[in-house]
């Protein structure tokens, strides 16, 4: 059976194996630490860091496949490893797209794609002259580097200084028009070497804090036409950039600009945000909410075998982040686990075997259900509860209601 190497050995390694397992696959990992949440449950580890390119050869040796949890690995790395043989997915040129934003903003708006106006930041006259054109506030970002809200910078009016600091300090800078948004939407895809797609419902995701938070399933109150449209740039992304594996793809649903002109005027439409070429934390829903997990599906993928059903299993899907508490509760985590499989039984959790520490994604917690708004409340004081140790509602486990236990 084939081996897949992962570079990355953090919780989207750990849950990629656990689809492996049931594959009768294995999956090699390249861990920088024998702690990292996938080191620990699979026997397959290379040790070392993804810009060693002697590890990484090391991790690919006997591998049918090699992929990534993350997209931490030089382009530098990556063109050696390919011209070592190594069959990537995706391929460095498609993988730069997801670790450069401006190459992929130049690359999508060329396709005619939705994006957001941008420009390059060598100086702190371009982001004056990009708001004076545009409008502020402005969106400063690291070109290459940043997630959960890191690397992002609201600027509603020029600073100088602000700029000047992040260009000293040899960080590269974009600048883009800030959107009215509705809502954040994610469509998420698997394309196969062979050019097979498979696409899950467009999902809702809430973000707090710069990360994501909530994701609902399938995203309440889209419309069919909508639903399709953002596939539809999926889908055409992944074939134009030539992406095998996973994809998804970020975007806005934009409102109409506000009356006091703040912002650009994109009247209702789709904006790409991001992408990301890996499993996706707004694909956690999927491990128990579609036929076939983002996990499997990127394994699937990767190996060119055929793709699976995406079919949801609920009418309603809820996917809550696990975000380390400020103060770490005194109760332990397996003691919290227990209380909220009592109240809720139909509840699923997936822990991450990480240390507790502020606003850190510790786990997920997804619950399925006919309503919306029942299923959200209930992952919601699920993860809630484990993060904090704290019933949000009051409830008391000496008190509650067993009728609500029982359901």
């Amino acid at each position: 059976m084939p081996v897949v190497g992962m570079v990355g050995g953090g919780q989207l390694a750990r849950m990629t194996h656990q689809a492996a397992i049931a594959l009768g696959q294995t999956l090699r990992v390249l861990a920088a630490s024998p702690q990292d949440p996938a080191a620990r449950v699979t026997p397959d580890v290379v040790a070392g860091d993804p810009d060693d390119v002697e590890a990484l050869r090391e991790l690919a040796r006997g591998c049918s496949a090699v992929t990534f949890d993350h997209e931490g690995v030089p382009q530098d790395v990556l063109a050696s490893l390919e011209a070592d043989g190594v069959p990537l997915h995706p391929a460095p040129s498609a993988q730069i797209h997801a670790q450069d934003k401006l190459v992929m903003r130049r690359r999508l708006s060329g396709l005619g794609l939705p994006v957001p106006p941008f420009t390059e930041v060598t100086s702190p006259d371009d982001v004056r002259g990009f708001g004076a054109e545009h409008g502020w506030p402005v969106v400063l970002k690291a070109v290459r580097g940043g997630y959960d809200g890191r690397g992002v910078w609201f600027l509603h009016e020029a600073d100088d200084a602000v700029v000047a600091d992040l260009l000293e300090a040899g960080t590269p800078l974009m600048a883009e028009g800030a959107v009215t948004m509705r809502r954040e939407l994610a469509a998420q895809i698997a394309r196969s070497p062979f050019g097979q797609a498979a696409v899950w419902p467009v999902v809702e995701t809430v973000q707090v804090d710069g990360q994501c938070a909530r994701v609902f399933s399938p995203a309440p109150g889209l419309s069919a036409a909508r639903s399709a449209e953002a596939q539809g740039i999926a889908l055409r992304v992944a074939e134009e950039l030539g992406v095998t594996g996973l994809l998804t793809v970020e975007l806005f649903e934009c409102a109409p600009r506000s009356d006091s002109g703040a912002g650009i005027d994109t009247d209702g439409e789709l904006v790409v945000n991001e992408l990301a070429m890996r499993p996706h934390n707004s694909g956690h829903w999927t491990i128990e909410g579609a036929r076939t997990s983002q996990f499997e599906q990127h394994l699937r993928a990767v190996l060119d075998y055929p793709l699976g059903s995406t079919a949801p299993t609920a009418p309603a899907v809820v996917m809550a982040n696990v975000l380390g508490a400020a103060e770490a509760p005194s109760m332990s985590m397996d003691e919290r686990l227990h209380h909220c499989m009592a109240r809720f039984p139909g509840a699923r959790v997936h822990l991450y075997a990480k240390g507790e520490r502020p606003k850190r994604k510790i786990g997920h917690v997804t619950v399925l259900g006919d309503d919306m708004d029942e299923v959200r409340e209930r992952a919601e004081l699920a993860a809630t509860w484990l993060a904090t140790a704290e019933w949000t509602d009051g409830w008391s486990a000496h008190h509650g209601d067993l009728q609500e236990a029982a359901r």
